[in-house]
């Protein structure tokens, strides 16, 4: 390597943070040239410079940059290809960067160090594959080393908080003892640097989850406690908040064994931490009774389940909650007094971190945190200042969540008045705060306010606050949409699904109109005001009784006319601004419509659908190839059309389809797929038979999405179900398609997951219910309606026995859910049904017999009658069979 290419490569790295705009560029092509032409070379040069970089701070930094950049990424692909990349270089080469970086380590004047990044994202690619495996040790002894300066101290401890962050926990855990030994090492109260105690803390925070070894051992771990704690009160303010940050992750992960240190250090300590002025600290004490709280509503619900499994609960609460209760709710309410005067909405503060953990504590305590909450409330409510007023609501909205009936109808009842009385007070968060315990009250005991004393001041109130800052009306947004739903569930339906009228039917038109007027406003932008307000709206028509469908009709109309208006805009949008703008008015519009129509007549649901499926062909045009929202709502509202038009839906067919196969096939918008997919299930269901002209391309897109690997998995379970929906509606001339659908779906009954991932069992779950769902659709689709059964049912036959040994694999599961075994029994009746006698010997075994027992008794209707239904139909088929085969 040339001394001069060095001395160039320093030049341009220096480039790299030059103010000229034209030199930065220059550099950054220089090196992205370099990077591609010979890689090997480059990053070997670039360690060269971060270790020996001349006089250079500036280029040692910009090269330690640019090789971490090579090593890892933000995003996980090009991560993965990164360490690939690494990990397939010459090992002479590895050896040669690697001992620069280590050498380089220490030996920086700049923080935070460049070496320890490059080291630790060595480490994370070489670790988990058995490689530098003496790096740990090395690492070690740089720490507790007597000679070590201070630099190479910290910038050690910076390398294994980095490698503990990045790393899975599995691969450090046999290390766990040595990594500790330096993490404490540098903890101690002794130690000189608070630099170097600072790193340490932070790296300690990465290693928590792969140290249960040492959790588990009372010595160690009153070891690691002590030297925790002690870091709390250090005066250094950033090593404290790293401790207390360590004490939050620590409760969450080590809760069992938190016993001995609660009482005489944990719990003074974090309530001394809430108390504190310094907002980071205080934020960790709050942060601490959160996750307490947090953890202790889990055990709760462990404990009523395995009271009902009728075993004893793995883990117990200590009720630390509420032990401290009567400590923690004085502290929390002097917080919320303390708002920030700034409206900004994500700035997190002590104030809102308080409210949090006051909900939270209230789920957890339930009605015994009234008695500590309620003085200050009722001292606080009318007090001159705004601050008092405020944090007075913040504290009644905060508590809601977690009382039970009898205490929180009547609490809510008494307060109605002044919470009216708030919403028009002259301070705006006290307006804001009112507006949002009003959505608190009507998402969690509804019946308090429709209650007929109040319910007409309420809504005047509201209507009002819709008219204040968009703050405040965004919340009255989300009061009206937790109110039309409970005025809806509150009115008597009779027997149709539908009430004649309801409590707010008087008000309903002009609250509509308030709505709509709100979605218009100038600065409907700001506080998210105009998604509000159509969610509002959404909300309002979808739980709307008889008597105020002439409202409905109008506001369809309304609908209609804006989206048509807003794609006549579309020539004017010129910025990025503009455009996302423009994609999520259409998007709102699409979405409304989706909801109002849903509620149109059948009778006049055809008069409108021309200029309807009009408005919506321009929006999939318009948008082909761009906003996956816009399409999504779209398709959704399309699916409703279909819902309402039925086989009228037919004369529209063949000008939409191209957007429909468009949906299909967009793969990387998996949303937009998933919106398609379910509208061709719903298109299905309307077209009957009619569809079969468009099966042939559908099929191919559905197949070509099943054998894309790169596709979202939520994709899949929807498409299996759809080749039921599919079979269903064209019957016999499904069977063309037949072999290859049953191909992918026995595919997909051999999917097995990794247990431990909860997602993974959860999906796994949903994609066996849309096997089962397909099955079913094909077998009733091929058999036919009626007691004649199709002699195209035939094809199924030899892939019975493979159909319910599934069955019965699903129906061994401990995981099992209601719709599972309610798509199961279906199933075993269908064959029953389509084969007779001869399936029942299959059907008739102990899985399958017990499952049809336990969803008999099912609390869900649909479970439970279909499991009837199946015991009947295999009843009926026993009682034909002479008795010797019995």
């Amino acid at each position: 390597m040339h001394a001069e290419t060095t001395l160039t490569l320093i030049q341009i790295l220096e480039k790299t943070v030059s103010p000229d705009r034209n030199e930065l560029e220059a550099a950054v092509r220089y090196l992205d040239h370099a990077a591609t032409t010979n890689f090997t070379t480059f990053i070997k040069m670039l360690s060269d410079v971060l270790l020996q970089g001349g006089n250079s701070q500036v280029a040692r930094m910009a090269a330690g940059l640019q090789l971490k950049n090579h090593l890892t990424s933000k995003d996980p692909t090009l991560k993965q290809q990164y360490q690939q990349r690494w990990l397939a270089l010459a090992e002479d080469v590895r050896l040669y960067i690697k001992e620069n970086i280590l050498a380089a380590i220490g030996t920086e004047n700049s923080r935070p160090s460049s070496a320890a990044q490059c080291v630790a994202y060595v480490a994370v690619a070489e670790l988990p594959v058995g490689q530098w495996n003496d790096l740990i040790p090395i690492l070690v002894e740089n720490v507790v080393h007597v000679q070590s300066t201070e630099l190479k101290k910290e910038a050690t401890l910076e390398a294994i908080g980095y490698i503990c962050q990045d790393i899975d926990a599995e691969v450090l855990t046999e290390r766990s003892n040595q990594i500790l030994t330096a993490i404490i090492h540098g903890m101690r109260s002794t130690e000189p640097s608070n630099h170097v105690r600072l790193a340490a803390t932070q790296a300690l925070l990465n290693s928590l989850e792969f140290t249960r070894a040492n959790f588990e051992k009372e010595n160690e771990r009153n070891f690691i406690m002590e030297v925790v704690c002690e870091a709390t009160q250090s005066s250094d303010m950033r090593i404290s908040v790293a401790a207390l940050q360590c004490l939050v992750k620590i409760l969450s992960l080590y809760y069992q064994h938190m016993e001995p240190y609660m009482g005489q250090a944990l719990f003074p300590i974090t309530l001394e931490a809430m108390k504190s002025d310094i907002d980071e600290i205080s934020l960790q004490g709050i942060e601490f009774w959160s996750n307490v709280s947090d953890e202790e509503i889990d055990l709760a619900i462990e404990e009523a389940e395995a009271v009902e499994a009728g075993r004893p609960p793995t883990r117990t609460s200590r009720f630390y909650a509420r032990g401290a209760l009567q400590y923690l709710a004085p502290v929390l309410m002097q917080k919320l007094t303390k708002q920030d005067d700034s409206d900004d909405e994500l700035e997190w503060n002590p104030s809102k971190a308080a409210s949090v953990c006051l909900m939270l504590l209230s789920n957890c305590c339930e009605d015994e945190i009234v008695p500590h909450v309620l003085p200050f409330i009722n001292c606080n409510i009318k007090s001159e200042n705004w601050r008092y007023r405020e944090a007075a609501l913040m504290a009644f909205g905060s508590i809601l969540g977690g009382l039970g009936a009898n205490t929180l109808k009547p609490l809510v009842e008494n307060a109605m008045p002044t919470l009216i009385e708030a919403m028009y007070d002259s301070s705006i968060a006290v307006r804001d705060t009112a507006a949002w315990t009003f959505g608190r009250i009507c998402e969690i005991v509804p019946e308090a306010a429709i209650n007929e004393t109040y319910l007409k001041p309420l809504l005047e109130s509201l209507v009002n606050g819709l008219k204040a800052e968009p703050r405040v009306a965004a919340n009255v947004c989300w009061a009206f949409t937790g109110l039309a739903e409970a005025a809806y569930e509150a009115a008597d339906g009779g027997d149709s699904n539908q009430p004649k009228t309801y409590c707010m039917s008087n008000y309903f038109d002009f609250i509509v109109q308030r709505l709509l007027e709100t979605t218009d406003r100038q600065d409907a932008a700001q506080h998210n005001l105009r998604s509000a307000a159509y969610e509002a709206l959404m909300e309002m028509v979808k739980n709307s009784p008889s008597d105020c469908y002439v409202t409905v009709q109008k506001t369809t109309m309304v609908i209609l006319e804006r989206l048509q208006q807003v794609l006549q805009m579309e020539i004017h949008v010129s910025s990025q601004a503009d455009r996302s703008q423009f994609n999520d008015l259409q998007s709102l519009l699409c979405a409304t419509l989706h909801s109002v129509l849903k509620k149109v007549t059948p009778d006049d649901a055809p008069q409108i659908s021309d200029t309807i499926m009009t408005a919506l062909l321009t929006v999939f045009a318009s948008n082909a190839g761009k906003a996956g929202s816009v399409q999504e709502d779209a398709l959704m509202a399309v699916s409703t059309l279909v819902e309402v038009l039925g086989e009228e839906f037919l004369k529209y067919m063949d000008t939409f389809k191209k957007y429909l196969y468009t949906g299909l096939k967009n793969h990387q918008e998996y949303q937009v797929c998933i919106a398609a997919v379910g509208l061709t299930g719903d298109i299905c269901r309307a077209l009957k038979n009619k569809m079969a002209p468009y099966c042939d391309e559908i099929i191919v897109l559905l197949l070509e999405n099943l054998g894309d690997p790169s596709i979202h998995r939520s994709v899949k379970p929807e498409i299996l179900s759809v080749f039921g929906d599919i079979a269903l509606s064209i019957g016999s001339d499904f069977g063309k398609y037949f072999d290859v659908v049953m191909q992918m779906l026995l595919q997909a009954s051999n999917a097995q997951v990794d247990h431990n991932d909860y997602d993974m069992v959860e999906y796994l779950g949903e994609l066996r219910e849309s096997v089962l769902e397909a099955y079913t659709g094909i077998i009733q689709g091929l058999k036919g309606v009626g007691s004649q059964v199709r002699p195209d049912i035939a094809i199924v036959e030899p892939h019975v026995p493979a159909i319910v040994n599934f069955m019965i694999q699903v129906a061994n599961e401990e995981d099992r859910t209601d719709a599972q075994m309610a798509v199961i029994s279906g199933l075993m009746g269908d064959l029953t049904n389509a084969f007779g006698a001869h399936v029942l010997p299959m059907l008739d075994t102990k899985p399958l017999t017990d499952m049809l027992q336990v969803a008999r008794r099912s609390r869900v209707a649909r479970t439970k009658t279909l499991a009837n239904w199946a015991t009947k139909e295999m009843r009926r088929v026993k009682q034909t069979l002479p008795l010797a085969s019995w």
